[in-house]
């Protein structure tokens, strides 16, 4: 399997790639306790088919019926989401005011989706309180040919002005394997001292922003002397990790794009970072 992120190949072996443990074991019944310390472990959840996967696919066909003609593939489904290989002309840059992202995470399909009873259930149970989801919820697309991938990072040094008890739930809005630009998990990175990754921060192909950690996956993985973890993600399943956990994503290189959503919760009375009390914008800088 040929895989790369942000242009830059990271080959698939052993040494770099291992496969993410599955909780769903812990859903039925559900034991938040068991989760929690799980939670803890491993730095994330991996929830296969938590959510109705015909609605996350209905969500789906939603967004890419909002672009004009030219997006999609002729012949194919909105909730298929098979990329022409052409933008069409006039569409906004990704995420800012008049792209369709912009629109649809203030849109009512949007806040239905996430406003889903399981998803703040969820959340409450492994914060050990009532959860309150924060506002800004990021919506991801990416298409094959941008060579655009999220870089090593922990979340946390994007909201670093607010309780540090904040967990994410990364939903894949239709199937994404590797190759559709996933999110892959550096192993037990969570418990890492900041100092033994900062060294990372100065191989950068962003100098200016330095909250990233690294744009070569390979060079982090094998500086680090940890395994890239990975699934076949589908529609349906949810990944909930750490803020202090390294993850990327991987770039898309198949037809079908990816989509994904970004929500985070922290406890009900708790201080959030308040660049995260706002709806998402590509341009906000948070």
């Amino acid at each position: 399997m040929n895989l790369s992120s942000n242009g830059v190949p990271v080959p698939f072996t052993p040494d770099l790639f291992g496969p993410l443990r599955p909780s769903y074991d812990l859903l039925a019944p559900r034991d938040p306790a068991a989760l929690r310390a799980r939670l803890r472990a491993d730095g994330y959840l991996y929830l296969p088919g938590l959510l109705d996967r015909a609605e996350v696919l209905r969500l789906r066909g939603r967004y890419f019926a909002l672009f004009p003609p030219g997006l999609l593939a002729a012949g194919s489904a909105p909730e298929d989401g098979v990329f022409s290989g052409e933008v069409p002309a006039h569409v906004p840059e990704y995420g800012v005011a008049g792209h369709p992202a912009y629109a649809f995470v203030r849109s009512a399909a949007f806040d239905r989706f996430v406003g889903d009873p399981a998803l703040a259930a969820l959340a409450s149970q492994l914060l050990g309180g009532e959860a309150r989801m924060l506002p800004r919820r990021i919506l991801r697309h990416f298409h094959r040919g941008t060579r655009r991938a999220s870089r090593a990072h922990v979340d946390f040094d994007y909201m670093d002005r607010g309780s540090p008890g904040v967990v994410t739930l990364w939903i894949p809005v239709g199937d994404c394997p590797p190759r559709t630009g996933a999110l892959v998990y550096l192993e037990g990175s969570h418990r890492l001292p900041r100092e033994e990754y900062a060294p990372l921060r100065e191989v950068t192909d962003r100098p200016g922003d330095r909250r990233q950690i690294c744009h070569d996956l390979e060079l982090t993985a094998r500086t680090l002397g940890r395994r890239w973890l990975w699934a076949d993600f589908a529609a349906g399943d949810v990944m909930v990790h750490v803020p202090h956990i390294i993850h990327a994503s991987l770039d898309t290189m198949t037809d079908a794009m990816r989509l994904s959503i970004d929500a985070r919760f922290v406890r009900r009375g708790d201080t959030p970072d308040p660049r995260w009390l706002r709806p998402w914008s590509a341009d906000d800088g948070a």
